[in-house]
């Protein structure tokens, strides 16, 4: 009895006092230090185009390197976005942002990881500003025919398949992806306001270009590039989203009028009116409502009441006992669960959000309001760090989804240059068809992806270390890049303590 007292004591100790909590936990400061490290160096592994003399993971070579030649415009660099070889805008773009956006709100947390952290950031930011000013009045999205690319599973060292150019344009808009590309390059130049001011200016003003054009020009890339994008990245949520974030991260890069009143005159139909509870590369309201609640918070500014309130609903919508929780929770250890595909992508972007929004609460004082009840900061932390050490092995698998992190992790992710012997191991070309013994193989992979976070387990806690099981056992960009923000987080508050 008096254990079980104990025991019930010390798991509310654990909940409302964050230094505490830190002391519950089998992680320390080193280890979020060392997973933080892993989650950039992920980074690498997923470059297109040709790779720099401090490149680090070794068993990569260069692979893309006539990208957009066939079609007069250098289209070289930028990321993979998954276990394919195709290089996708929209995914591309919000990885860029939210890599920009966890320094912006953790950077000084990063330590020795700042540079590596800057560098991720950069080799997206190049790629978009190639991809925005190559043509005046397009904007290139995408490079690679994905439905050609997912007939075969070869390294990105070898890949044979076409490498169309797609793009959005005045007669064949993209808004979604036009927006969301002006997001990632405002957002970045925040990041590279000191360190680089010429390229902080330049990443701006293409910002506002790329946003005009988007909000000029209105539609969906969906619309206007069909099986090219869909249904691999279908714009599922339309592109208002997109525009009012976009709006967002150039007023908070340039502190400009103009786009306080886009904002002020816009926000309401364009979704900002509807709770919505999932933040990801398709959908960017919730991140829209906190970015715009800091204003609120900051600067009491009335016209941002509404973004508190409805960031306030969202946050709601994932504390356990409030009158507006409805987010679903595993059995085992409690992972946010929203979808049996990349799942994981969900609890890195909400753990992102929770922590962000601790910040900008306990900065101004503040609380989230649940109805008739309050949420402090502490709650919002609590959360976010049972999501992340889920991730990192405090699960019922005992297993960590971060490859190389801990001692057991998935050894067969869905990942083709991960899963074929690398060109340094195997100097002859392996074929389109030849590369699938390596897809159906038993093996583990021989190159470790390090730091690549996958989908992760289903809604019972199962999962299945099975490369042909993609929605389990893939890495995206996307994934990674809100928990590069929450990593640096845990790290800079366990050193603390």
């Amino acid at each position: 009895m008096v254990a079980a007292i104990f025991s019930l004591t010390m798991q509310i100790l654990c909940l409302t006092l964050f230094s505490l909590s830190l002391l519950c936990t089998a992680f320390t400061s080193r280890d979020y230090s060392d997973a933080l490290e892993k989650s950039i160096l992920f980074f690498e592994g997923q470059r297109s185009g040709r790779l720099p003399p401090n490149q680090r993971l070794k068993w990569r070579g260069n692979s893309g390197l006539s990208d957009g030649a066939s079609y007069h415009v250098d289209l070289v660099g930028g990321y993979y976005d998954a276990g394919d070889n195709v290089k996708f805008g929209l995914p591309m773009a919000f990885t860029t942002t939210m890599l920009a956006w966890s320094v912006i709100e953790f950077g000084n947390s990063m330590q020795n990881q700042i540079e590596n952290a800057k560098a991720a950031i950069r080799w997206g930011t190049d790629y978009l500003l190639k991809a925005a000013t190559a043509t005046p009045g397009t904007l290139y999205v995408q490079v690679g025919d994905p439905n050609m690319d997912h007939k075969c599973w070869e390294r990105p060292e070898d890949m044979d398949t076409p490498r169309n150019v797609y793009k959005v344009s005045t007669q064949n808009p993209g808004s979604d992806v036009a927006a969301e590309t002006a997001a990632a390059l405002a957002a970045a130049s925040i990041v590279f306001k000191d360190s680089d001011p010429s390229y902080s200016a330049k990443l701006l003003q293409t910002a506002k270009k790329v946003f005009d054009f988007a909000d000029r020009y209105r539609g969906s890339y969906s619309d206007s590039l069909n099986s090219a994008v869909c249904p691999f990245y279908c714009s599922y949520s339309g592109y208002q989203d997109e525009l009012l974030w976009g709006a967002s991260w150039i007023h908070r890069a340039s502190q400009e009028n103009s786009y306080l009143l886009y904002i002020q005159s816009n926000g309401h139909t364009m979704g900002s009116d509807n709770d919505d509870y999932s933040f990801s590369w398709d959908d960017k309201r919730a991140g829209t409502k906190v970015v715009l609640s800091k204003d609120f918070l900051e600067k009491n500014a009335a016209e941002f009441q509404l973004y508190k309130s409805h960031s306030d609903n969202y946050i709601c919508s994932l504390i356990p006992g409030t009158s507006g929780f409805q987010a679903q929770y595993t059995p085992g250890q409690g992972l946010l669960y929203k979808a049996s595909e990349s799942n994981l992508q969900y609890v890195t972007t909400t753990s992102f959000l929770l922590l962000t929004y601790a910040k900008y609460l306990s900065a101004n004082g503040g609380v989230a309001t649940c109805g008739t009840s309050t949420v402090k900061a502490e709650s919002l932390i609590a959360q976010a760090k049972k999501q992340v050490d889920y991730i990192l092995g405090d699960n019922p698998a005992k297993m960590s989804y971060m490859v190389g992190f801990g001692q057991r992790y998935p050894q067969h992710i869905h990942h083709r240059g991960s899963s074929i012997p690398s060109i340094q191991a195997h100097p002859d070309r392996i074929t389109c068809n030849n590369g699938f013994q390596y897809l159906n193989s038993g093996s583990p992979n021989p190159n470790v992806l390090v730091g690549a976070v996958i989908g992760g387990p289903d809604s019972k806690d199962n999962f299945a270390d099975d490369r042909n099981n993609y929605q389990q056992s893939e890495p995206a960009t996307y994934i990674n890049a809100p928990f590069v923000g929450a990593l640096a987080f845990f790290s800079g508050k366990a050193t603390a303590n």
